[in-house]
């Protein structure tokens, strides 16, 4: 929380002084077109700002008049970063060009007028004034200006393309992707025991009761045989959320419904929520296990608390779930973080759900995801122990997923 922190309140604003550079600086004149441009920019870093800090914290009526706005320009901001950063190759490639155009014009005018009555090369503050004979008709153009608000014009265009597609992604209804999974050690009677894999839907100021119950509809639509919930349901209390998780009581499976904590829950006063879960008829599966009997073959389903959660002292352990089990029956192990992999192995666990990567959410994302969990979405394997790592159904902040649409997976175990 600590890095989260400083991140939030001394590296996002210092970041914007490159934006504001690009974007106001080099391509406006002084005056009060700046001026209120910059103004613009500032209430956005503090709408954003904002959104990071409180916007979980308070009513999700109250928070979510300034959520929308602050989560949506991190979201633009973040593009038009990454677009910026790319356009400064050909800005370094065309800076002959534009030294080129200043120097003719300048001999122009030093030539037709005898004094030099437009900026100097240095100055981005003022638009080049041709003087002498031919002057009202024949404007200098400054190069520099134009190649600053064509990039700013390409940049602007490409993070709100990208940002309207998206948001209409992550609001939409989730994809329902079929998986089936071999298990070396599954009996034969529970093949065909299908898993509703579900993570990562922060209900919060955003997403709310309707959003819960599209979920439900959906998975009840699949007739599915259990239902896992891989953590981070939640961003706020029990006293603003209940009513938004309400409808998750109407999911209907042959064996029930099972949750982990993710390290959302534990922003949230995780102990609230282990505790409040059970009104609405699930079994929150705090480092231990349940046996499944699935038309007569049974198989261990396990559950681990937040790799997170050592910090309130409240560790996953995948020791303890597998305490005691049957080294010969199947275990299909419920994480939130594909990290806890290395453990699922070393205690032989057959399977492993995860989510917590939201598959990225924002591309290129994804590549930093993989280096600190090692794995984004979809199937993955070592040694014994399979994996499967959910995009998650709803989104963290920005309303918003590029290259990593929403998720709901089912499951389907098959003997192997």
């Amino acid at each position: 929380m600590f890095f989260f922190v400083i991140v939030v309140l001394v590296l996002l604003p210092l970041v914007h002084v490159y934006l504001w550079r690009r974007l106001i600086r080099d391509t406006l004149p002084r005056g009060t077109g700046r001026r209120v441009a910059t103004l613009a920019l500032a209430a956005m870093v503090v709408l954003m700002l904002t959104a990071l800090m409180f916007a979980t914290r308070v009513d999700p009526d109250i928070g979510q008049w300034f959520a929308w706005p602050g989560y949506l320009w991190l979201a633009l901001f973040f593009y038009l970063l990454l677009a910026l950063l790319v356009l400064e190759v050909p800005r370094l490639a065309l800076r002959r060009w534009v030294r080129g155009g200043r120097d003719t014009s300048d001999r122009s005018d030093r030539a037709s007028s005898g004094a030099a009555s437009e900026p100097s090369a240095s100055s981005s503050d003022a638009e080049p004034v041709a003087t002498g004979p031919g002057a009202a008709t024949a404007p200098t153009v400054d190069r520099r200006r134009v190649l600053a608000r064509s990039g700013a014009a390409i940049a602007g265009l490409t993070a709100a393309g990208l940002v309207g597609y998206g948001t209409t992604v992550a609001l939409g209804p989730p994809s329902v992707t079929r998986v089936p999974i071999a298990l070396r050690k599954l009996d034969p009677r529970a093949a065909g025991c299908r898993i509703a894999l579900i993570s990562d839907i922060h209900l919060g100021p955003i997403l709310g009761r309707s959003f819960t119950q599209r979920i439900v509809d959906m998975i009840n639509d699949e007739d599915v045989d259990a239902v896992g919930i891989a953590g981070d349901l939640v961003d706020g209390s029990v006293e603003h959320l209940a009513d938004a998780a309400a409808p998750l009581a109407g999911l209907r499976s042959t064996h029930g419904t099972f949750f982990v904590t993710g390290n959302h829950e534990y922003y949230s006063n995780y102990q609230e929520w282990v505790d409040f879960l059970p009104s609405l008829g699930m079994r929150v599966l705090r480092n231990e296990r349940a046996e499944i009997t699935h038309n007569g073959g049974t198989f261990d389903l396990a559950g681990i608390n937040d790799a997170t959660g050592y910090q309130w002292q409240d560790p996953g352990d995948v020791g303890a779930a597998m305490a005691g089990r049957d080294p010969d029956r199947a275990a299909v192990l419920l994480a939130h973080q594909p990290v806890d992999l290395e453990d699922a192995v070393a205690h032989d666990v057959d399977l492993m759900l995860a989510g917590h990567t939201h598959g990225g959410q924002l591309t290129p994302f994804e590549l930093l995801v993989t280096l600190q969990q090692g794995a984004v979405a979809g199937m993955y394997q070592r040694g014994g122990t399979k994996m499967y790592v959910t995009r998650g159904a709803g989104f963290w902040g920005p309303p918003v997923r590029v290259g990593a649409p929403p998720d709901i997976t089912i499951v389907e175990l098959r003997a192997g």
